[in-house]
């Protein structure tokens, strides 16, 4: 588990005013010294990062901010971007004193209900002060049951550690969306072939995180797969007594496995599974319908989760386009946006690309496709992308009818005269 990647973890964001130990409840969780903590106010100035196994809950990362409340020359900066990690954060944390509740908490609890981030309230320093009663009444007002905390009283802080599980053990059983990459796609025993090319992306000596996620999920589902670059598919086919029960690719190969994968077996692509597994896929199907749409001239963001040198060969920044502006049958203006942050406005857009998002959490996705739903513009991601320009968008989505009928319910409406 100490291998887990970010993006499958629990992403757990520590907020609270400056000084209320924030810090000193991230050391308590991690049962280390993880962040530096003082009594000098805005002792914390960038977001701290900590990964860990917290059992029984299972693979977490802690997000500690900075103090929202931050009044020092560098507050604004630290409290926006500590602001940000309200997109990534699957739960928070809200860290108070037992003396009351002012308009920093009552923004953070905003935020959270907001963004429909699950909150838990941790009243620290009970080892000097009992919660106060207007602090009480505010917590009953908003419907919040607090956890008591001394992060600095080691037989208070066991417990205190023992009630943060207990909550995110609940948290984490009721939470919505696929627990498996593909392995609910596939019975036990049944066998699916993974189409790999090995190019200049390909690490050396390595393959990809999402293939070998999907690798993993099959091993956990007791399905079987067999892996092959494009030009051995035939044979891969010819080897196996039956059909595959499912056939997955690069995407950048996806009208090649379509021309040779036999009619009745389904075929799909990583980036299309993930894109169900971190995402909505029904609305990425709709999505990848405006591309029809798209006029020369139009403007389209790509979001990357990662940031990287671009190669020769890079998806995102020169396969993806080319792919587009073939479609398009014209220039358009592509701008590329890595790592956590997107842009503003999103409105001057004529379409958003996600990547595959293998680098971020479902949350974070989730949150940006909100984004470009409220910003009224159609939002896909690469595996859909790239198939709708190929002409195969259909087939790749044959083994999910919702997306399916998302999809051609698009391009119905992108087709009717406006």
């Amino acid at each position: 588990m100490n291998t887990t990647p970010k993006s499958l973890r629990l992403q757990i964001a520590i907020f609270g005013r400056t000084n209320v130990g924030k810090s000193s409840v991230l050391n308590l969780l991690a049962g280390q010294d993880v962040a530096i903590t003082s009594p000098v106010p805005g002792t914390t100035t960038d977001v701290v990062e900590k990964s860990m196994e917290l059992l029984p809950v299972g693979p977490v990362v802690f997000l500690d901010t900075a103090g929202l409340d931050d009044k020092s020359e560098l507050g604004g900066k630290r409290t926006e971007r500590a602001r940000r990690i309200f997109d990534r954060a699957d739960v928070a944390l809200l860290v108070v004193e037992p003396y009351g509740w002012g308009d920093c908490e009552s923004e953070i609890a905003a935020a959270a209900r907001e963004k429909h981030i699950p909150l838990i309230v941790l009243v620290n320093k009970t080892d000097i002060a009992a919660p106060s009663a207007e602090l009480l009444a505010a917590l009953r007002e908003r419907n919040l049951e607090p956890i008591l905390c001394s992060a600095l009283t080691r037989s208070l802080g066991e417990l205190t550690v023992s009630a943060i599980k207990s909550r995110l053990l609940k948290i984490t059983q009721a939470a919505a969306g696929p627990k498996a990459i593909l392995g609910d796609l596939v019975r036990p025993g049944q066998t699916v072939v993974f189409i790999i090319p090995i190019d200049k992306e390909a690490p050396k000596g390595r393959i990809i995180l999402p293939q070998v996620q999907a690798m993993r999920d099959l091993l956990d589902h007791g399905a079987l797969f067999l892996t092959c670059r494009e030009h051995e598919y035939p044979q891969a086919l010819a080897a196996l007594k039956e059909p595959p029960a499912l056939v997955v690719c690069d995407s950048q190969v996806v009208d090649f496995m379509v021309e040779h994968t036999p009619p009745g077996v389904p075929c799909t692509t990583f980036s299309i599974l993930f894109a169900r597994f971190k995402g909505d896929l029904a609305a990425y199907a709709a999505g990848a319908a405006a591309i029809r749409s798209l006029l020369p001239g139009d403007k389209v963001v790509v979001l990357e989760g990662c940031s990287h040198h671009a190669i020769e060969d890079d998806i995102g920044r020169v396969k993806l386009p080319r792919w587009l502006r073939e479609t398009v049958k014209g220039d358009l203006k592509i701008d590329t946006f890595a790592g956590h942050d997107i842009p503003a406005g999103l409105g001057d857009y004529k379409l958003a690309i996600q990547c595959g998002g293998c680098m971020l959490g479902r949350t974070e996705i989730l949150g940006r496709m909100g984004k470009a739903a409220a910003a009224g513009i159609p939002i896909t991601n690469y595996g859909t992308a790239i198939s709708e320009c190929k002409g195969v968008l259909e087939r790749v989505l044959s083994p999910f009818p919702a997306a399916l009928e998302a999809y051609r319910q698009a391009k119905a409406v992108e087709a009717s005269p406006r």
